[in-house]
């Protein structure tokens, strides 16, 4: 592909769109033509440097303002929900391609009903019988939330109503699970002064990758290049 701005000829690297390398010369040259940065220089370092000074001096983009932050927060309140946790034990049985499948879960079966009849056995079964590291810490999983285990897993723990130990078996991939549900911690909404600076970063990073889009469409739309079409603008520049 040939392409060039404003008569100087643009390399386009292997993985990179054209639109990327016409807005990067765009921004050389005008990091040039407003003295920050020499036309000789070729190293990406310094180039970068210079196009960075250039969007600072340029591209405004102003700081959002507590009642935008608030605004979002009250519009978008899924996302500011800490998730639903449970505090967990598991006794695994592992099922391996050598493993006799039927007598394993049988095995499992019979554990589980020593375990409801008997709920404190559950640190020394755990220790003599289970496949997971964690038998050693009377299968001990620690607090979990959403996401932080196999599906089939966390469809079993975090089951309304579940609690103690569960009365099946939980199936997953690596075999058969013994389950109890010993604490469980209903998800709640974060304060806004928890998140106000998360939502300010977020609203910025909109803000910046809008401005940088109508700087680059003006400078496009002052140019001529060849070999790609970019958005162009005939705005005066952002002063």
């Amino acid at each position: 592909m040939i392409l060039s701005v404003n008569g100087m000829a643009v390399a386009v690297e292997a993985d990179a769109p054209a639109e990327f390398a016409a807005a990067h010369e765009l921004l050389r040259q005008r990091a040039v033509e407003v003295g920050l940065l020499d036309a000789a220089v070729e190293g990406k370092a310094e180039i970068d440097g210079a196009i960075e000074a250039l969007l600072e001096k340029e591209v405004a983009t102003p700081v959002p303002t507590e009642a935008e932050c608030r605004r979002y927060y009250e519009q978008n309140p899924t996302e500011f929900e800490s998730g639903d946790l449970v505090h967990a034990r598991h006794i695994l049985f592992q099922v391996t391609p050598q493993v006799n499948v039927p007598q394993m879960r049988a095995r499992a079966e019979q554990a589980l009903n020593e375990l409801l009849a008997k709920p404190d056995r559950f640190t020394a079964l755990a220790a003599e019988l289970s496949n997971c590291p964690s038998g050693q810490q009377g299968g001990n999983l620690g607090q979990i939330g959403r996401g932080d285990m196999l599906p089939e897993f966390e469809r079993a723990v975090f089951k309304f109503g579940a609690s103690g130990i569960l009365r099946e078996l939980v199936k997953t991939r690596y075999g058969f699970h013994i389950v109890a549900v010993d604490q469980r911690i209903p998800g709640h909404r974060l304060p806004f002064d928890v998140v106000q600076e998360q939502i300010a970063a977020r609203l910025r990073s909109r803000v910046e990758e809008k401005a940088l889009r109508q700087y680059v469409s003006v400078l496009a739309g002052q140019a001529e290049i060849e070999g790609v079409q970019l958005e162009a603008s005939e705005s005066p520049l952002v002063q």
